[in-house]
């Protein structure tokens, strides 16, 4: 398998993964949702679970791969507001949990950076 399509599964189960997440778990994210937001912090959970569920899927199959990886780009700038929500939340929690959410903070820019080299080295869509 070409290092292309690995990185290209990894990135989609990721997603999946995370997608999947805002539904077992939605509380942990319900927390994060930026309180500027209308309405309830559960719909952004859900919203947010299923644009990773449906991006997730886009990137799976190579012909809509390059509009899902952009898609994810997309997705990753737009939730820096949640966790930068996060680390401000929690900066009075222990040491190891402000350390995790402070983490969170530069890791969107290689999620970003890598769903654009997933994107240029998928098969252009159809």
């Amino acid at each position: 398998m070409p290092p292309s399509t690995t990185s290209a599964r990894l990135l989609s189960g990721m997603l999946i993964g995370a997608g999947v997440a805002h539904f077992v778990a939605p509380r942990q994210f319900d927390a994060i949702v930026p309180r500027s937001l209308p309405g309830s912090p559960r719909t952004w959970t859900h919203l947010s679970g299923v644009a990773e569920l449906a991006i997730g899927a886009a990137i799976a199959a190579p012909r809509t791969r390059r509009a899902g990886a952009l898609a994810a780009a997309g997705l990753f700038a737009a939730v820096f507001p949640a966790n930068v929500k996060m680390a401000y939340d929690w900066r009075h929690r222990p040491a190891p949990l402000r350390a995790a959410a402070l983490a969170r903070l530069p890791l969107q820019a290689p999620l970003v950076l890598w769903a654009l080299r997933v994107r240029r080295a998928g098969r252009p869509d159809s």
